[in-house]
């Protein structure tokens, strides 16, 4: 019997050793308590949110909780709206099933009463916390474990003090919200008026890419981002050309201020009907067809101008900072070359050179259906638009910043990432200085940012230094993996894109999520950025930068 026993401690102790998340009470040791945070953010507009793991063991004899003690530790008590615990039995994932008590009167150390009887092995507990709807973004929270009180005995955990403060923010757009399936591709803006602008795919039967029933959603900010306003749609074609809204879906959209105008345009990608893997466009088609193919997959976006041949690139404008918008524009006759597959825009945001000229990322399939990179410009605020010379081959989304030498610097997501997990492993970079005309692949090209093929965010910021001297500084957002879409990471450039010193990073969400996002400047000291996070489809937040790179 001693022999087994001592087999069994073995055996724990090995797993505490793996994983890194449990820990010996001193109370029994057949009994283990650990607690765990994860890097995730905490947002108002969101029921429940993760804030501490605790994970218990109980050994073979029945055990009951009846009550666990917590200490807030330096979390603003007034933003905390309800906190509520959850059982998820053996199932380390956080689930909101099985309540086991919530508290609204909240203290530093709160004692939360339920009951459960605990399962022969490990047992898991979540701590979630709700926001104030007046919560500042700039507040951090955290939990610890004071103790669990069981009907024979209180147990504690040794490894506290890994506990992290989690940043709060905030879910602009959640799974099923306005009866709406999916919210994806964020696009991010500052208004001359200071106004954030959001934008977003609202994908409302499923969460697949075109063809579908897709809009182009705007949300609007007037604090901030500490609230927003509800969703209006900006680009939506509805019924056009007598078939059903879920062969006439918009996405993959872009948002430029005209800094010169206040004028704001949103690019959006229109899909009408269907055109096959063979590059026949589909007749016949109803709302209970189940043709489907995407432009960017074998010949579903062909040579030519028509809505029958190739996807075509629409623009709305609004001229009241977000507010309503015009009736859309088709420019794809304009600027798309008649062999080119395919001309799109490249989600995010675009910007205004400092000589007015307006910029969009943009996007495309040239004539052997190969896909590249480029910008499409504007010098008469917006009239008309040309497309550049291609930047890159087998890239596909990405961003452009204007460097303090005038230069535009293009910042793109590299097929090849898909193969390379390497030192080669990076965005592809590129730079001109002549709106496209020539490109130069920059020295950091597939070298200084990883990536594990996914749009990005590049963002120039400028703000006045302690000195009073006007500076800019870069920053970037994309998940910080080789290999998967999670470690949602902010990084910082001082010298023009050359280097991102790794202590300028900013994690902002560990957990996987779909990986876009988009940066703006709120105001001097802080930015904002827009992503899609592991806690909500559109998570916004904001990051005061004089916490990153001092002033």
């Amino acid at each position: 019997m001693a022999k087994s026993l001592t087999g069994n401690i073995t055996l724990y102790l090995l797993l505490i050793s793996l994983t890194l998340f449990s820990c010996k009470t001193g109370i029994k040791k057949s009994e283990l308590v650990s607690t765990k945070s994860f890097n995730v953010p905490v947002l108002k507009g969101k029921a429940d949110n993760p804030v501490l793991r605790i994970a218990c063991e109980a050994g073979l004899d029945e055990e009951t909780v009846n009550a666990i003690s917590l200490n807030l530790g330096d979390s603003k008590l007034k933003i905390l709206k309800s906190i509520r615990i959850y059982y998820t039995g053996q199932d380390s994932i956080f689930k909101t099933e099985v309540k086991f008590g919530d508290l609204k009167i909240i203290s530093n150390n709160i004692l939360i009463k339920g009951s459960q009887l605990l399962e022969h092995g490990r047992n898991f507990f979540w701590v979630s916390y709700e926001l104030t709807e007046n919560a500042s973004l700039t507040e951090m929270v955290s939990a610890k474990l004071n103790f669990i009180q069981t009907v024979n005995k209180k147990l504690t955990a040794v490894n506290n003090s890994e506990n992290l403060e989690l940043r709060t923010g905030v879910a602009v757009r959640q799974h099923g919200q306005d009866n709406v399936h999916t919210y994806r591709i964020p696009g991010l803006t500052t208004t001359n008026n200071g106004t954030l602008l959001a934008i977003y795919d609202v994908r409302r039967d499923g969460g697949s890419d075109l063809q579908g029933n897709i809009d182009i959603g705007v949300s609007r900010s007037i604090d901030g981002g500490n609230s927003w306003e509800p969703m209006r749609i900006a680009l939506d074609m509805g019924e056009w050309g007598g078939l059903p809204q879920k062969f006439n879906g918009v996405s993959d959209a872009n948002i430029l201020v005209d800094r010169n105008t206040g004028d704001i345009f949103i690019a959006g990608l229109w899909m009408h009907g269907v055109i096959n893997a063979e590059g026949i466009w589909q007749k016949n088609l109803n709302e209970d067809s189940k043709e489907w193919n995407h432009q960017w997959r074998n010949k579903g976006s062909q040579p030519g101008f028509g809505v029958k041949q190739t996807s075509q690139f629409i623009l709305t404008k609004s001229t009241d900072d977000g507010q309503t918008w015009s009736k859309p524009i088709n420019i794809t006759k304009m600027c798309k070359k008649s062999e080119w597959w395919l001309w799109a825009p490249a989600p995010g945001h675009g910007i205004t050179l400092d000589d007015g000229t307006l910029v969009f990322p943009t996007q495309g399939r040239d004539k052997n259906g190969e896909t590249f990179s480029n910008i499409t410009y504007s010098k008469d605020d917006g009239r008309t638009w040309k497309t550049s010379n291609i930047a890159y081959h087998n890239t596909t989304e990405n961003m452009a910043v204007q460097l303090s030498d005038k230069s535009i610097m293009l910042n793109m997501r590299d097929n090849r990432n898909r193969q390379e997990k390497g030192i080669k492993n990076g965005r592809a970079i590129a730079t001109t200085n002549n709106l496209g005309e020539t490109w130069v692949e920059h020295e950091t090209s597939h070298g200084a940012l990883i990536e594990c093929v996914c749009m990005a965010s590049i963002h120039k910021h400028v703000f006045t230094d302690k000195n009073g001297k006007r500076q800019s500084v870069l920053f970037f957002s994309n998940p910080n993996s080789k290999y998967k879409r999670h470690k949602q990471t902010i990084k910082v450039s001082l010298d023009d894109g050359k280097t991102w010193p790794e202590k300028y990073w900013i994690e902002l969400d560990e957990g996987r999520g779909a990986g876009y996002s988009c940066i703006t400047s709120i105001n001097e000291n802080t930015i904002g950025i827009l992503y899609e996070g592991s806690q909500a489809q559109m998570t916004f937040q904001a990051i005061d930068i004089t916490n990153i790179i001092g002033k």
